[in-house]
């Protein structure tokens, strides 16, 4: 296959940069470029030797870079492809939902309710909330995504007693925390989050539409109001091979 010379092959050996970076940033580059669209298939490796003029270890190491990238991924006795581009969030400094988020993106989010109604809050959630045992909530399950590609599963619970009207309130098409900002005035201005990776159980596989088994990030989450008062606690579930989170840090000068 002889992209050249849309794709460059030339690896420097006076170069103090290892040659398998080298290979990684010009396959990078190919690929964020255009020159490979998502779902195309990369030259086997016997032939990214041939055009790099290396070895395969150095072929594949390269291919290893990209994978753990998330920008290419193999299928055994098939191949190495393009892979569908990571959904980038938020995780310090702004604190936004995945609606906000995705439009910011320039892209088109879109939300399917799987449940919306009150319960009484099971115990892991009236801890998060800081609510009695047995105290009602609205539990909301939405699958969340772009287009036509659903990437996250996401619970929510939020007290009744302080929000009511979300029980009926129609988040196809809206932010919820632009819903209790600008109809509620409650006004989200902190929240504590983590990450934990996790295996997709048969349920949220087949919701997500990947395999039993499959990584996830579970993000779970309690924001909290101005006077620290718990309004949500979600748990969603975001599938690893097209989510990654940007994360801001600031050195705390003594």
């Amino acid at each position: 296959m002889d992209l050249n010379p849309i794709l460059s092959t030339t690896v420097d050996r006076s170069d103090y940069i290892p040659y398998y970076i080298q290979v990684r940033n010009a396959l990078q580059e190919h690929i964020e470029s255009g020159g490979w669209q998502v779902g195309d298939q990369l030259p086997g490796e016997p032939e990214l030797c041939r055009m790099f003029e290396v070895s395969r270890t150095v072929i594949r190491q390269a291919l290893k870079e990209l994978e753990l990238e998330g920008l290419i991924f193999r299928e055994k006795g098939k191949g190495t492809f393009v892979a569908e581009p990571k959904i980038d969030q938020r995780m310090a400094q702004e604190l936004t939902g995945f609606y906000q988020d995705m439009i910011q993106h320039g892209l088109r989010p879109v939300t399917k309710i799987l449940k919306q109604e009150m319960i009484p809050a099971p115990p892991n959630v009236a801890a998060s909330l800081k609510l009695e045992s047995g105290a009602m909530v609205i539990e909301i399950h939405r699958l969340r995504g772009i287009q036509d590609e659903f990437i996250i599963l996401d619970p929510t619970y939020l007290p009744y007693a302080l929000c009511p009207e979300v029980l009926h309130a129609d988040f196809t098409s809206q932010s919820l925390y632009a819903f209790l900002e600008d109809q509620l005035g409650l006004v989200i201005s902190r929240a504590h989050r983590t990450l934990e990776a996790v295996l997709a159980t048969e349920y949220e596989a087949q919701l997500l539409q990947i395999k039993v088994g499959d990584p996830l990030i579970l993000l779970d989450s309690v924001a909290y109001l101005d006077d620290d008062t718990p309004v949500e606690y979600f748990r969603a579930f975001h599938r690893g091979g097209r989510s990654r989170f940007k994360i801001d840090l600031i050195r705390l000068r003594k």
